[in-house]
């Protein structure tokens, strides 16, 4: 790959990155007064709508798309809610941006809500990341201070408050209707659907929720343009007319049983094989990789072989995951039993379930048990077939649950019982027990 300047990541590592006085040295703002002095809001719409930029958080959803679902004309108040909750497993890339470069994101913020004529934001934060609250809090009244936020914007008749919100640290909270209900105050429970957040959402009104990482790519594309931000990434596939391309950049996520876990901004379309060899310093202690996780647990898993698929929102699914997520990336090394490996995802998922729907709330209690089973000795032949029924029978698309979650809870486990099923047979087979014995239930 061609060398590739970094934007979402250049100021991290600069000394005072979170102050507003560096962020303007920078250039920082200067895609808001372009903004608010240049372009009226169908504008920016349309300019982040013709990026191709798509959704950061785990869908990949086109931004501008969905910022054209809001009401025409509403009286409002109209709501952007930003999801900070980054609750997939090993995904730390949202927790640098909001510690290392906070105005940047909250740039990305006003923007997105003087496109949607939203007047309030709120910035959904998990109780955990203690530090990203105050630096955003911190930046938040700097924002204030300095005619960005508030009454009059930059002279305009643009008004805007942004309102931090801790969440509890649960992971149905990244669903974006779990999100609005803890924002109202309320047991997390994602709502049947429709009518979707765009006309009926955060304290009944229309609501766009985006994720931060995306955001902060609105700010690049109102100032370095449509063309730039098009020139980064994969276009779309020619056969496949899905296929809505992959543009701009994107903050890999590496960890697991690498010499390096990091963060690394690069074009989207990288390799997993490139990620770990390149940027984690390989698989540790002279190791080999078994297989990984390439985008949070719940888009599924990839073993060694398919480690050149590409990283972007159409390559996963080639070799059966789930999507690109959030491209985190965590690698588990050759010595690693995959019987661990299911056990500790099945736990996820069964901690992580809210309990609203029966066949989530049973299924990954069912999956639990069977992987509690597999390293205690007693696993069955016949258990596998059951995780790929109850993997099959769980979610949004066989249309038994409200939210994802169910999908994201059985997608990995189909994976790892076809994908690494002799290794299950064997383990079976030989009634071996986990070198762990002390098994404490999630639930």
């Amino acid at each position: 790959m061609a060398e590739f300047e970094p934007v979402l990541l250049r100021r991290v590592g600069k000394p005072d990155s979170q102050s507003i006085d560096t962020y303007r040295a920078d250039g920082g703002y200067r895609a808001l007064a372009k903004a608010v002095h240049e372009m009226a809001p169908a504008q920016v719409v349309d300019a982040v709508k013709a990026s191709g930029l798509r959704g950061r958080g785990g869908a990949g959803f086109p931004c501008g798309l969905k910022w054209t679902f809001l009401p025409k004309d509403h009286p409002g108040p109209i709501y952007l809610c930003v999801n900070g909750d980054e609750s997939e497993p090993c995904t730390f890339n949202n927790r640098i941006l909001m510690e290392e470069d906070p105005h940047q994101l909250l740039e990305g913020i006003i923007l997105a809500c003087y496109a949607t004529r939203a007047s309030t934001a709120y910035l959904y934060l998990r109780y955990e990341y203690g530090r990203c609250f105050r630096v955003m809090q911190k930046a938040i009244d700097e924002a204030y201070a300095n005619n960005l936020l508030g009454r009059n914007i930059l002279g305009r008749d643009f008004h805007l408050d942004v309102f931090l919100h801790r969440g509890a640290g649960a992971y149905i909270c990244g669903e974006e209707t779990g999100l609005i209900e803890s924002l109202e105050g309320k047991r997390a429970w994602p709502r049947i659907k429709p009518p979707f957040p765009a006309v009926e959402g955060a304290f009944r009104k229309p609501t766009v929720v985006n994720n931060i990482e995306t955001l902060a790519c609105v700010t690049h594309i109102v100032d370095r343009g449509v063309d730039w931000f098009k020139s980064v990434g994969v276009p779309p596939d020619p056969k496949n007319p899905r296929d809505a391309g992959s543009y701009g950049p994107k903050l890999y996520c590496i960890s697991g049983h690498v010499n390096k876990p990091c963060c690394v901004e690069l074009p989207l379309g990288v390799t997993v094989r490139e990620l770990t060899d390149k940027y984690g310093g390989g698989v540790w202690k002279g190791r080999k990789a078994k297989g990984c996780i390439p985008g949070g647990i719940s888009m599924g898993v990839m073993t060694e072989k398919e480690f050149d698929t590409p990283l972007d929102f159409n390559g996963p699914g080639k070799v059966g995951c789930l999507g690109l997520g959030t491209a985190a990336v965590t690698i588990f090394d050759e010595a690693t039993s995959i019987v661990d490996v299911l056990y500790n995802i099945c736990r996820f998922f069964a901690h992580e379930s809210c309990g609203q729907c029966t066949p989530c709330r049973e299924g990954t209690g069912w999956m639990l048990k069977i992987s509690e089973r597999f390293r205690q000795g007693r696993g069955r032949l016949e258990d596998l077939a059951i995780l790929q029924e109850v993997g099959n029978s769980i979610g949004i698309m066989p249309g038994t649950t409200i939210c994802g979650l169910a999908d994201g809870a059985g997608w990995p486990v189909k994976q790892i019982v076809t994908k690494f099923r002799s290794e299950l047979e064997e383990y079976i087979r030989s009634g071996r027990r986990s070198e762990e014995r002390a098994l404490v239930p999630a639930h």
